[in-house]
């Protein structure tokens, strides 16, 4: 069974740092792309990142290029977010996704295979 754990959500001021994890299991980590996405509240999914499954590939959506760093370790089954310079806007449920292919992902939601259950986050002062 595919599982997919988000850690790290929580509290933190304007330009603040966070840190998110995503731990899988019950597949073959290394071989499938990923990515992270989010859900302001009262607002829809958005994508927010994506990573290939070497990791030699990634990007982000406009509003958080240059903020947001995705990065994995595929020993670890483990899928990262380093969030930086954190705004208001950026509070939200951020969930890992597993895309149906390793090398090379889209935004396209529908086309992720399975989901975690979210890390909430939640930027003000």
């Amino acid at each position: 069974e595919v599982q997919l754990v988000e850690s790290g959500g929580g509290l933190v001021q304007p330009g603040g740092s966070l840190r998110l994890s995503c731990a899988a299991s019950g597949f073959t980590f290394s071989t499938y792309a990923m990515s992270w996405v989010r859900q302001a509240p009262g607002k829809g999914l958005e994508w927010v990142s994506g990573i290939t499954s070497s990791g030699g590939i990634t990007s982000y959506a406009d509003s958080v290029k240059g903020r947001f760093t995705i990065f994995r370790d595929n020993a670890k089954n483990t899928l990262y977010l380093q969030m930086n310079s954190l705004k208001p806007e950026d509070t939200a449920v951020y969930y890992c996704a597993k895309y149906k292919l390793g090398v090379y992902y889209t935004g396209t939601l529908t086309e992720y295979t399975n989901w975690g259950q979210g890390t909430q986050v939640t930027v003000s002062s």
